[in-house]
């Protein structure tokens, strides 16, 4: 018996010792890869490697799309000679002339021909953006991928050759993947201090403007169109002092509402650089990269999980604790974002010159009571229900499910005032009502606990 009992004692004490080991393994393993996580982490902010494979994934977007249309000979592109394809492409789009901006500064590759004279006009719907320059060679575009974010398209204007939309990966993503785009391939708006030629002055620096931006910092080399009252911004103007480039004649440039006196606005397909429309491509260049940055962190995070998994034979689709957290903080970012948590306080309306607006709320999904989240309020903020209408885009469906469900979770959370944290107390209970309602009407594909 006390043999037995010794051995019993032995047994425990070796199970005990083989299962500390283990302990200690497995700790010096995670350390490990730990280590090798967060160089790996580094390492896969490069968007060209595994999992999310950038340069080589298919890709399934707007311009994809109609490039396969005339392909198939659905579509046939047309051109005339005062624009080329323009015309074309932005009713194969559906890209409402209205949405033009004007930006005169040369920050664009074919800047030789861009000038305050010839300022470049730009173009958008929800999902794509369209670049064109008076004379220029092409016809630049981005628009969205859903899984893959921004991509970016040049259509010759030569109408000598064949049109094909060309994909441009490495020459775009020079400044289309940075800490302007969240460092992901993505878009911005830039906002400089513009000589007179239209270039930079470099030593004076420049904004990445979103709807958190303050007004006084917008749109200095972009010509602007509309009234705003007292608040000021640094579009429509140039520097006149270059040891104090921030001192702008900035009076000069307010409340303009005809373009006509500044440049030829006749060789453009609108004569408007609509304020509205300025404001919205703001809003939505950066939505756009939380959408993505949230897309690729939880797919690097699930592909790093998914290591682990292997590494101590864990079942198949185990979430651990960290990589929960690390997909739930890229899913915070979002909904601050969406919900315009920081957007910046105006003091006075803005209008626009254009039918950018009207158009715009037009293209909404209505509740019962008529609401929609793209009505604008432009009173004291852009719109009347802080929620971005790109909730209801490819990009934000197409986010992986466990993201997806945590940003709709707090969603509600926020929306119905169970999360009543001062961090939204911005937007208020009847607001948020609202916003539910909206969503509620307006949203597939909700989870079951929304309707309730």
């Amino acid at each position: 018996m006390r043999l037995e009992s010794r051995k019993a004692r032995t047994s425990a004490i070796l199970r005990v010792m083989s299962q500390s080991r283990m302990s200690f393994f497995r700790s010096i393993v995670c350390l490990f890869c730990a280590v090798l996580g967060f160089i790996g982490t580094a390492r896969s902010q490069s968007y060209e490697d595994e999992p999310i494979n950038y340069l080589k994934a298919r890709v399934d977007d707007p311009v994809a799309r109609l490039q396969k249309k005339i392909d198939r000979g659905e579509c046939t592109p047309s051109r005339d000679d005062r624009t080329g394809y323009l015309k074309w492409v932005l009713d194969a789009l559906d890209i409402p002339v209205s949405s033009q901006t004007l930006v005169f500064s040369k920050t664009s590759f074919q800047l030789a021909k861009i000038s305050p004279r010839t300022p470049r006009a730009l173009y958008f719907n929800d999902s794509t953006y369209i670049g064109y320059v008076k004379g220029g060679d092409v016809i630049e575009l981005s628009t969205v991928d859903p899984c893959q974010g921004a991509v970016f398209y040049l259509l010759s204007q030569d109408p000598h050759e064949k049109p094909v939309f060309e994909r441009k990966t490495h020459e775009c993503l020079q400044c289309h993947a940075s800490t302007k785009t969240l460092d992901v391939p993505g878009h911005f708006v830039r906002s400089i201090y513009p000589s007179r030629s239209g270039l930079p002055v470099f030593n004076a620096g420049s904004f990445t403007t979103s709807h958190a931006s303050p007004i006084n910092e917008r749109w200095g080399g972009w010509y602007v169109s509309g009234t705003h009252g007292r608040m000021r911004h640094l579009g429509n103007v140039f520097v006149t002092n270059k040891e104090n480039p921030e001192k702008l004649d900035v009076d000069a440039g307010a409340n303009v509402v005809d373009l006509c006196k500044r440049f030829q606005t006749s060789g453009y397909l609108s004569s408007h650089s609509d304020i509205v429309a300025l404001i919205t491509l703001e809003h939505q260049t950066q939505m756009h990269n939380y959408i993505t940055q949230a897309n690729y962190e939880t797919r690097r995070a699930l592909a790093y999980q998914e290591g682990l998994n292997k590494a101590f034979g864990d079942p198949a689709g185990t979430i651990g604790e960290s990589t929960r957290r690390r997909i739930e903080s890229s899913g915070e970012k979002l909904v601050r974002y969406m919900l315009f948590v920081d957007e910046a306080k105006w003091t006075d309306p803005i209008v626009g010159t254009s039918t950018f607006s009207v158009d715009f709320a037009a293209r909404g999904k209505k509740d019962p009571k008529g609401r929609s989240l793209r009505d604008f309020d432009l009173k004291t903020r852009l719109f009347r229900y802080p929620c971005s209408y790109e909730i209801d885009s490819e990009a934000f469906d197409a986010l992986p499910s466990i993201c997806r469900d945590h940003v709709l979770k707090r969603l509600y959370e926020i929306l119905s005032g169970k999360d009543q944290s001062r961090e939204f107390e911005r937007i208020d209970q009847e607001t948020r009502r609202a916003i539910l309602e909206i969503l509620r009407a307006t949203k597939s594909a909700l989870p079951t606990y929304w309707k309730e």
